[in-house]
């Protein structure tokens, strides 16, 4: 994970999600995260694998140069990819990891070098059966002169890994006492003797 926004959304909703998979998205602040707001956005499920923008920040309206609440997010991307971030979205959804991917964006105006862009989709828990949702951030690694000016046209998905439950690396191995008798605290390994 690259891009800072990503990196504080990604922090904000590990520290809300605690031991759980997911948080809520009643408990989602959006003060809390007000500094990166304008690159976040909130998928919702309408239909069979039909995610579609509930909330989108201004810059990321501003990528697309118009509104995207209400709109398909997978009709974003290259007709190819469609089916991909489809089925990205329902791993996230269905086992409540997050992903982050590389992305690239181009504009109809050839002569404009693509822009590369890092997008984050963390699930949020259902507070109601059937409200599914995820939550994200789509922000472009660099600022050509140009962005905002020129809509980003279908993006392409690049390469993603999934972000699953932390681990904690610290805590102390269990190990198993070694089998053998145990005398005077020392440990008695039967075997032979060797020349």
């Amino acid at each position: 994970m690259k891009h800072p926004s990503n990196r504080e959304l990604y922090e904000y909703w590990n520290q809300r999600r605690g031991d759980r998979l997911a948080p809520e998205r009643g408990e989602i602040e959006p003060g809390a995260i007000r500094s990166i707001l304008g690159d976040t956005f909130v998928l919702e499920m309408n239909g069979v694998n039909n995610a579609t923008f509930r909330l989108a920040g201004t810059r990321l309206c501003a990528l697309f140069a118009r509104e995207l609440k209400g709109e398909s997010f997978t009709r974003l991307w290259e007709r190819t990819g469609q089916t991909a971030m489809r089925e990205l979205i329902a791993v996230v959804m269905d086992e409540k990891v997050g992903v982050v991917a590389s992305v690239s964006g181009a504009t109809s105006d050839d002569l404009l070098q693509p822009v590369g862009l890092e997008l984050l989709l963390l699930p949020l828990a259902a507070e109601h059966r059937g409200d599914a949702r995820v939550i994200g951030a789509l922000a472009p690694m660099s600022a050509p002169y140009w962005l905002g000016a020129k809509p980003i046209g279908p993006l392409t998905l690049g390469m993603f890994r999934h972000l699953g439950p932390m681990v904690d690396t610290t805590a102390a191995p269990r190990l198993r006492p070694a089998a053998g008798r145990l005398r005077h605290g020392l440990t008695v390994h039967e075997g032979g003797r060797t020349t």
